[in-house]
C-alpha cells in the first residue's frame, strides 16, 4: 500500500489539518527523519502553502487547529504546535498553546525547525556563500576535512545528505559521510541545488 494511500485511510481521506476534501497530498514534516506515516501527514494545498511559505499565512484559516492539535497522530501535533507558536501573537493560539500537551520526544521533534522562537532568538545556519541551511537540506564539502578522532578524511566535493542543525551554535551541522555520522563546520559546505 503506498503512503498516500495509508494516511487517506488513517485521516478518513481528509486533510488531518483543517479537514479539507480537496488538493491532498502527502506532507513529509521537517526535519525529515524517518517520514513514512509516522513522520507524514495529509494535507490540503492550502495548508502546505502556509506552512512552507509564512507571507501565505491566513491566521483564520488555522483555527481548525483547535480540532486537530487533539490527534493521536505525531506529525498532526507536531504540525499544528509549530503553526500555534507561528502564530501566538494573535493572542487565540497562545490559550491552545495552554492547554496543548506534547510529549518529550514529540516536543523534541516540534521544536527542532525553531518555530517557536522568534525571529532574534533563532539560530541561523549559513553555507560558506551565506545560503541558509534548513534540517533535511543536502550539502557538499568545499574543502578536505580532517574527522576528528579517526583517520578519515572526508574529501573535498563529497556530498552529505539530509544534515540536521545543531540548535545552540550556528556554526555547526551533522551529516553522514559514508557510513559515519561526523559535525561539520557550515563555513566548509556549500548548499546544493533541491535536484537530486
Amino acid at each position: 500500500m503506498s503512503l498516500l494511500q495509508e494516511l487517506k485511510d488513517r485521516s478518513g481521506a481528509k486533510c488531518e489539518l483543517c479537514s479539507s476534501e480537496i488538493d491532498l497530498k502527502v506532507y513529509e514534516v521537517q526535519p525529515i527523519s524517518t517520514g513514512g506515516v509516522d513522520g507524514s501527514l495529509l494535507a490540503c494545498n492550502t495548508c502546505v502553502s502556509q506552512i512552507e511559505d509564512s507571507s501565505l499565512v491566513d491566521a483564520n484559516h488555522w483555527r481548525c487547529l483547535n480540532d486537530s492539535m487533539w490527534s493521536e497522530f505525531r506529525a498532526v501535533k507536531v504540525v499544528a504546535w509549530r503553526m500555534l507558536h507561528r502564530l501566538k501573537n494573535e493572542g487565540w493560539p497562545q490559550d491552545l498553546l495552554d492547554i496543548m500537551y506534547l510529549d518529550g520526544e514529540e516536543l523534541q521533534f516540534a521544536e527542532a525547525t525553531g518555530d517557536h522562537l522568534d525571529e532574534s532568538e533563532k539560530v541561523i545556519h549559513k553555507d560558506c556563500n551565506g545560503s541558509i541551511l534548513q534540517a533535511g537540506d543536502n550539502v557538499v564539502l568545499i574543502k578536505d576535512l580532517k574527522v576528528k578522532g579517526s583517520s578519515m578524511v572526508a574529501k573535498q566535493g563529497t556530498a552529505v545528505r539530509r544534515i540536521s542543525l545543531d540548535p545552540e551554535n550556528a556554526k555547526y551541522i551533522e551529516g553522514k559521510v559514508g557510513a559515519q555520522t561526523i559535525v561539520i563546520i557550515t563555513d566548509y559546505v556549500k548548499k546544493m541545488a533541491d535536484k537530486e
